[in-house]
């Protein structure tokens, strides 16, 4: 049970500072000077963590199975980021900014489980749906 948890913990708490340091970013600091140092701190964490759990004579072996996704990844990494800076920017409160984007992309994923993944989507999905959007409505009155 505790494998469930624990990674769903480490997202809450992550996505917790994620948006208060969003939140609370100057608003005259160039988003882009923000994200690199942001960045390089973490290519930093990242690659300790990668050589300490693969070893140094298997990182070449490693990388080497890395494919497409990883750019793009990025590529929606910088998106999500530069996103969000906006998001805050523009006078988003942070109670509602995270929960509009996080309904939205829930709605959204179901419909790309199910034309990408071939997922089952069953009714009550399609209900939540429904009643997500109807959440996001009254969120935003």
């Amino acid at each position: 049970m505790w494998n469930l948890i624990w990674p769903i913990l480490i997202v809450i708490l992550s996505n917790t500072f994620y948006n208060i340091c969003m939140k609370s970013m100057p608003g005259d600091v160039n988003p882009f000077a923000a994200l690199f140092i942001t960045y390089v701190v973490s290519a930093i964490i990242t690659a300790i963590i990668f050589v300490f759990m693969v070893k140094p004579e298997n990182v070449a072996s490693e990388i080497s199975k890395v494919n497409w996704t990883s750019i793009i990844l990025a590529f929606a990494v910088v998106g999500l980021e530069f996103g969000y800076v906006f998001v805050y920017r523009a006078g988003w409160a942070v109670s509602t900014a995270s929960v509009v984007a996080n309904i939205a992309l829930a709605c959204v994923l179901v419909v790309v489980g199910y034309f990408l993944y071939k997922e089952n989507v069953s009714f009550h999905q399609i209900l939540g749906i429904f009643v997500c959007m109807a959440g996001l409505v009254l969120i935003n009155l």
